[in-house]
């Protein structure tokens, strides 16, 4: 093992070890799992539970279902400081009374932004142990309003794709089907909000980073305007297309969020933009009422219409009629050109190996000082070599292609504005991505995230939907500048209208401090006996089946008085045992009766109670 990843797992298995401190009886039965921040702020003033026990049950999670169980890998490092840091927020609270909603609510904060006390990896095994001595402008802003920081997250090496694999922290997981990705590059952050493993997290977005995983995940997620949020002390990808923002379960808990880390830092110029803009509170617009009267775009061009791209289409179109239904206008708009406009906008390419080399430049003793270091060191996953060597060829910050994508995305902003105003629209709608959360390995098709950033407009990620099969599916919410406030609210709207936040089967609520133990169940088919253990955590379902002859058994979703299709086939000479890995969607049948074991002409149901009841 390399020395970084040796210390970073040294680190991880310290922490975790102090998460097993004693707990206070009278936290004994408090659950975390889906809690929002408002619940978790209100435990705490009632004296229900300390934000060092939030914290502690929060550690726990990680434990027992990143690090073990279905191993999601959210985490690159957890905060060797996470307990005490509750631990003086709790003394700090008994003393004076908390600093705001904030106040000892565990977060997390993907690792590519500054941690004054935690190295800033963004994923990269050549930046391994790098140590700023300093906070981002956002992370520091969320400490200051009392925020508890339980660790770093994974995220696509130096943010520089969309499936959340790095050289240090590998291939994270989605924790709704555990063979595909979570979105990207901060897909880390959007597992661990998912799983549970913190109340919310923070995340960066130069193309879809936030909403992506926001996508995958079945969360929340605000890309703001261009001057909305400090980009200071986040590594950088591209300066003109970067920005931070969080990623959270529900709508209020992102309002909060983002009221704690948005506004004007004088390290950033560009958030002078933002003086005026910023409300009181974000929370303050949010209102059930708030779709009635909105006119919304719906951006025809963005639902593709290659045959993979129909089964989101479906789904974000039925979530279009949800927001019709409470009280939005949506009509279908064509924005002239814009395909041909948005081509060639993204400036990714020309910027990076330009704003990393100024970015280290500012580091105390980097590790390497390029991205042409980092390519020499061979200290990077093979999976980025193509991208980061096509992005460290421009010889020069200016070149013609440059200025001619600054020149279009001018123009687009300009279109997609006129059109907004010419239709009268309050936000346009379309899907985040037109295809589902791709399997691991394979690479991730259909963004449409290129939109928010060329134009500089916000953009909020929405949970739109599933897939037959059990896999997220969100949308974008795309307004006009500075217009978050009106964006929540529409999305609030909508969330108490369709409550489409839903957790992930593979993190369940703990059982003792531990993850459920697998449960065991038996179903006879007529002659045939089949005894199954079923670990929910992984969807793996273990079969020890006895029948005579050379019978066949086969797993059907389905009744026993409604035949449904053969999910697989288990055994044919009668006897047998096996495993198989059941889909999101098949999990979620299990636990409701609605799979079957045929055995000949025979069917038994499979009915686990334990599963059931938990649903």
């Amino acid at each position: 093992m390399r020395a970084g990843a040796f210390a970073v797992a040294c680190a991880l298995a310290a922490t975790l070890a102090a998460a097993q401190r004693p707990a206070p009886s009278a936290a004994a039965d408090f659950e975390v799992v889906e809690k929002t921040i408002p619940e978790l702020q209100q435990a705490m003033e009632s004296g229900r539970v300390t934000s060092t026990r939030l914290t502690s049950l929060f550690l726990a999670r990680v434990r027992a279902y990143d690090h073990d169980g279905p191993r999601i890998n959210a985490f690159i490092t957890l905060n060797p400081h996470a307990l005490d840091d509750a631990d003086a927020l709790d003394r700090e609270r008994r003393a004076r009374g908390p600093r705001g909603p904030l106040h000892g609510i565990p977060i997390v904060v993907k690792d590519n932004y500054e941690t004054a006390d935690m190295p800033t990896s963004a994923g990269s095994l050549a930046l391994a142990g790098m140590e700023t001595h300093r906070d981002a402008f956002q992370v520091k802003k969320l400490r200051d309003a009392g925020a508890v920081i339980v660790g770093k997250t994974n995220l696509h090496e130096l943010a520089s794709g969309i499936t959340s694999i790095s050289s240090i922290g590998g291939q994270t997981l989605n924790p709704y089907g555990l063979n595909r990705n979570p979105g990207g590059s901060s897909g880390g952050t959007g597992a661990a909000v998912a799983a549970s493993f913190a109340a919310a997290g923070m995340g960066s977005d130069t193309c879809g980073s936030i909403r992506n995983p926001a996508s995958h995940n079945n969360l929340f997620g605000m890309r703001g305007t261009s001057g909305l949020s400090s980009r200071a002390g986040i590594v950088p990808l591209s300066h003109t297309q970067d920005i931070g923002g969080p990623l959270a379960r529900t709508v209020t808990d992102l309002a909060l969020m983002l009221d704690a880390t948005v506004g004007r830092d004088p390290d950033d110029a560009i958030t002078a933009a933002s003086e005026g803009h910023v409300p009181r509170s974000y929370q303050d617009a949010l209102k059930p009422d708030a779709l009635r009267g909105a006119r919304l775009g719906v951006l025809t061009a963005f639902f593709g219409d290659a045959p993979e791209d129909q089964e989101v289409a479906r789904i974000v179109r039925r979530a279009i009629e949800s927001l019709k239904s409470a009280g939005a206008e949506a009509v279908d708009v064509a924005v002239p050109g814009l395909d041909d406009l948005v081509r060639g906008t993204s400036v990714i390419n020309a910027e990076f190996k330009f704003d990393l080399i100024d970015y280290l430049a500012k580091v105390p003793s980097p590790p390497v000082k390029s991205l042409a270091d980092i390519l020499d060191s061979g200290r990077f996953h093979a999976a980025l070599e193509s991208a980061l060597r096509a992005r460290n060829r421009p010889q020069s910050r200016q070149s013609d292609e440059y200025r001619r994508a600054l020149v279009k995305r001018t123009a687009v902003r300009a279109v997609v504005l006129a059109t907004i105003e010419e239709q009268r629209l309050d936000a346009l709608v379309y899907p985040t991505l037109r295809r589902k959360p791709a399997i691991v390995g394979e690479p991730q098709g259909g963004s449409n995230c290129q939109l928010s950033p060329t134009t500089g407009l916000p953009a909020l990620g929405v949970p739109a939907g599933f897939t037959d099969d059990g896999l997220p599916i969100g949308m974008d919410l795309l307004g006009t500048p500075f217009s978050e406030a009106k964006l929540l609210a529409y999305a609030y709207a909508y969330e108490q209208a369709t409550h489409p936040r839903r957790p992930p089967f593979s993190t369940p609520p703990l059982v003792n401090g531990k993850a459920p133990a697998p449960m065991t169940f038996s179903t006879t088919a007529g002659p045939a006996k089949a005894t199954f253990t079923f670990d929910r955590t992984t969807g793996r379902l273990g079969y020890q089946l006895t029948g005579p002859g050379s019978g066949v058994a086969t797993l059907h979703r389905g009744a026993l008085d409604r035949s449904g299709p053969v999910l697989f086939r288990l055994t044919e000479r009668g006897s047998g045992s096996g495993e198989v890995v059941l889909a999101p969607a098949d999990i979620e049948a299990l636990g409701a009766g609605g799979l079957y074991l045929e055995f000949g002409k025979e069917r038994g149901q499979m009915r686990p109670q334990e599963l059931r009841m938990k649903n």
